[in-house]
């Protein structure tokens, strides 16, 4: 929560004088049943009180629109203060889980940090907005009824405050409750978030592997195990107004027995008791305010320290001090070992060097850390033991943005925005339209110059209106207009055709010669020109060296060769 108030108090002058504005319509709003007691008592049973009763009511109506326009002005004064704050809130907690490692994302899980971009911050937003609005009318109607019953009528209010000891146990009790269980109900949401996301990516293979009852009844399980969390909490909770109705009711109930006998005694006029039993009502519905705002805060309570845990995570991958070395190579891998999980190894010993320009070819199976690899490589993860160096320096002491600038990536299955061509290819850099064209050409996209407007063709979310070939040429488009130093293909070309990808491969070395190549492939002809090749497997290099190399000293290298290419193997 200290978090959440750090963004509440720029706001707070704003603030004030929203709760002042409320404060003025409610204390307006309390005159009301004390000119309805005057009506009765004082006008409407003495002769010739007509015109004091039109006056009074003439007040009265004048009062209660004053109230109406001090609520209306102050709720939306509130709407605007949260909205506001809501915005800031999200912006910063997006922009955190940016910056966060991958190994973070990993321990804390895309489901979660989507649950708490979305409906945790929904929730403190609801909390914020509703304490501006009831956090200050409740309290104000509850203690000023009880202030002006008191003045008016001391013994029935009395009746009424003998009740409130057990409302307030039975408001602390729920709050104690509501917290725990509310953090447990959003657990749960992550994990339906989860399995969602992980369905929708996978429909495809779903459907094709006739896997749809069982995913649909794997669904149900886990929102069944939601729905039974979200029906506990709010049981839980819910019992607070039956409760606290009960009370209050039971309350109303003597205050009308004494009330009577009082009236009967000619203690207090009807005028006055139908005035009292107006603040009895008022009181009831502010106490059942105050448990609304109980419910409320703790479900904004517990997704406010679910958010607060992602904004005060430190980035881990910091740029570290450390002294570079005078060496020719671009990229060198010396001695990496990494585990993600830090029990069992997934890469082991990589141990290679680049010179600029070269390139290099990654194969093997999978699962044997081709991908691992380049995560290393872009520093999505730091190496458990080794040295990565970029020109000489080590690459935990470049910073993010130094690092990214020199990167061009294409991962297998990237995504597409719902944009044009343009605005994929461009992805919010300041790029020419001369590095656009030449990017196209290289890619061997020239297929967007066929479509109807061209490079400001539309295309759809994840690119789905595109072939699997188009969508990858398009990706590479993305990488190659940059013009980066260091071009990172993950099986980037798994969808295209062996004519396509002999061009693709061609058109690379004759106008990105410059840049150091790495090269993550499953064909063997993706990589057999490469100037260095690395055969993968169970998370270690077991073949190291060019294709002619290969054939002779690494046997798994000739069988994929013998498997893929025959006769041409050679």
């Amino acid at each position: 929560m200290r978090t959440v108030w750090r963004y509440i108090r720029p706001y707070l002058r704003r603030i004030s004088l929203q709760m002042l504005i409320k404060i003025s319509g409610t204390v307006i709003e309390l005159f009301l049943p004390a000119m309805l007691s005057v009506i009765i008592d004082e006008y409407a049973r003495k002769p010739g009180g007509e015109r004091g009763v039109w006056l009074m009511g003439g007040a009265m109506v004048l009062a209660a629109l004053l109230a109406w326009l001090g609520n209306c002005i102050a709720n939306r004064m509130s709407t605007s203060i949260t909205r506001e704050i809501t915005r800031t809130l999200r912006r910063d907690l997006f922009s955190r889980i940016t910056a966060l490692s991958a190994a973070q994302q990993d321990r804390l899980t895309d489901a979660s940090l989507i649950s708490r971009l979305t409906s945790d911050t929904y929730n403190v937003h609801n909390m914020i907005d509703r304490m501006q609005r009831l956090g200050v009318r409740a309290p104000m109607l509850l203690v000023g009824g009880i202030i002006v019953s008191l003045v008016m009528e001391p013994v029935l209010t009395l009746v009424l405050i003998a009740t409130l000891p057990l409302l307030a146990g039975t408001v602390i009790w729920s709050s104690k409750k509501g917290v725990p269980l509310f953090t447990w109900v959003q657990e749960g949401q992550d994990l339906l978030v989860r399995k969602v996301q992980e369905n929708m990516t996978g429909a495809r293979v779903i459907r094709a592997l006739s896997r749809t009852r069982y995913e649909q009844e794997d669904f149900a399980a886990v929102n069944s195990d939601l729905a039974a969390r979200q029906r506990k909490a709010d049981l839980t909770m819910a019992r607070v107004s039956p409760l606290t109705g009960f009370i209050l009711n039971a309350s109303l109930a003597l205050v009308v027995l004494v009330g009577a006998y009082r009236v009967q005694a000619g203690v207090i006029g009807p005028g006055k008791i139908i005035s009292f039993l107006s603040f009895v009502t008022i009181i009831l519905n502010a106490l059942l305010m105050v448990t609304r705002i109980f419910v409320m805060y703790s479900k904004g309570s517990a997704s406010a320290k679910r958010i607060e845990q992602v904004l005060l995570t430190q980035p881990e991958l910091l740029p570290a001090e450390a002294a570079g070395r005078e060496e020719p190579y671009h990229i060198a891998f010396e001695h990496v070992t990494f585990s993600y999980n830090k029990g069992h190894n997934n890469v082991e010993d990589l141990d290679f060097a680049l010179l600029p320009g070269q390139t290099l070819g990654v194969i093997g199976p999978t699962g044997s850390g081709k991908s691992t690899l380049l995560s290393l490589l872009m520093r999505q993860y730091d190496a458990d033991s080794g040295q990565i160096r970029i020109d000489g320096r080590d690459i935990r002491s470049l910073s993010p943005e130094e690092l990214h600038s020199r990167l061009g990536v294409v991962f297998q299955y990237d995504f597409l925005m719902a944009d044009t061509i343009r605005e994929n290819i461009r992805f919010g850099r300041a790029l020419s339209e001369k590095a656009i064209l030449e990017a196209v050409e290289c890619a061997q996209a020239g297929f967007i110059h066929e479509k109807e407007g061209g490079l400001e063709a539309e295309l759809n979310v994840r690119g789905h209106n595109l072939s699997g070939g188009q969508q990858q040429r398009v990706l590479i488009c993305r990488a190659l207009a940059g013009d980066p130093r260091i071009l990172l293909l993950d099986d980037c070309s798994s969808a295209l055709d062996f004519r396509t990808d002999r061009e693709l491969r061609h058109a690379l070395r004759e106008r990105h010669g410059q840049a150091t190549t790495v090269i993550v492939a499953q064909r063997v002809s993706s990589v057999m020109a490469a100037d260095l090749i690395l055969v993968m497997d169970k998370g270690r290099i077991i073949g190291k060296g060019t294709h002619g190399q290969l054939l002779t000293t690494c046997p798994m290298y000739r069988e994929l060769c013998q498997l893929q290419l025959g006769g041409e193997a050679a």
